[in-house]
């Protein structure tokens, strides 16, 4: 006899962003569980630690009484596949099931129903992943907001100020970009932005949330601001370049994330730069949540 929708397995996917986390769960077709929450608390570092988080999450998302048959997560700040493997071997301990664990950014491409390509993420930082011929997964990018991270929010962000520094060096009176971020950082001149950034105590979230105000001085006539967005777009198009010269396939580039998506003029700016730089790829705006590609992860492994 063939299972009903409520009697297969239960496939658990599980995307933790640097912001929110998003679990859901299936049997057969039927959604279980569908659980966002903040990711406050995650440490990737440690691997009992996050292996523990992940399992605390599992005991408040899931109905009493039920457990995954599969479980795939896709991680926030995992880098390597080392440190995955880390967590999976810690979590293995909390559950008797197959587990996966991967970077968040691995959920990309599988949540566009793709079986291969390149996920391109540009949220509050950035970041692209792909995959050798071989299978051995490749990531560019993710260096964070104090290093890198160009074409996410904080990076657009801290690069905007830069500008906006530079004009403010070649004796040129604060434009829109200036005085947005100003208003955004509550600083009443340009060279108190530098103490503003410093001052902070998580750079990535708290730069990022300002992006907003890069995009608005852009609308209104910026020539800053515009030319900030131009070279987060190039950025973003240079991540997947990287990953073409490595010998990656890059013909699909599934493109995710809060900023890039949420802003029109930085994924025209990023498309118009593929376009230059590597010719044969394509980009695709994912539409449906991350998760899926967890969940599909999970399917997977029974």
């Amino acid at each position: 006899m063939q299972d009903t929708p409520l009697s297969g397995p239960l496939l658990v996917g599980i995307d933790v962003g640097g912001t929110k986390t998003h679990l859901r769960a299936l049997r057969g077709d039927t959604v279980v569980a569908d659980h966002v929450r903040p990711s406050s608390g995650w440490r990737p570092c440690d691997p009992v630690a996050a292996a523990g988080w992940l399992a605390a999450l599992l005991a408040e998302a899931l109905p009493k009484g039920t457990r995954p048959s599969a479980l795939a997560v896709g991680a926030h700040a995992c880098e390597t596949a080392r440190q995955c493997a880390q967590i999976r071997t810690a979590l293995q301990l909390h559950l008797d099931a197959p587990a996966l664990v991967v970077g968040d950014a691995e959920l990309i491409v599988p949540a566009a129903g793709l079986d291969k390509g390149v996920g391109l993420v540009a949220g509050t930082g950035s970041v692209a992943v792909g995959r050798f011929a071989d299978g051995t997964p490749v990531q560019v990018g993710g260096w964070g907001a104090l290093l890198g991270d160009e074409g996410g929010g904080a990076g657009l962000v801290r690069e905007a100020v830069r500008a906006v520094w530079a004009a403010h060096d070649r004796g040129e009176e604060p434009d829109a970009l200036a005085l947005g971020l100003l208003a955004a950082f509550d600083v009443p001149e340009v060279p108190a932005l530098g103490a503003a950034l410093e001052s902070v105590t998580a750079a990535s979230a708290e730069w990022g949330r300002h992006a907003p105000a890069v995009f608005a001085a852009a609308e209104a006539g910026s020539p800053l601001a515009r030319t900030v967005i131009a070279e987060a777009g190039r950025a973003l198009a240079a991540l997947v370049e990287r990953l073409a010269a490595r010998g990656v396939v890059v013909d699909d580039v599934v493109v995710a994330g809060s900023t890039v998506l949420a802003q029109p003029p930085l994924y025209d700016a990023f498309a118009s730069a593929l376009r230059e730089s590597v010719p044969t790829a394509r980009p695709l705006p994912l539409r449906t949540p991350p998760v899926e590609g967890a969940v599909a992860m999970a399917r997977s492994l029974v």
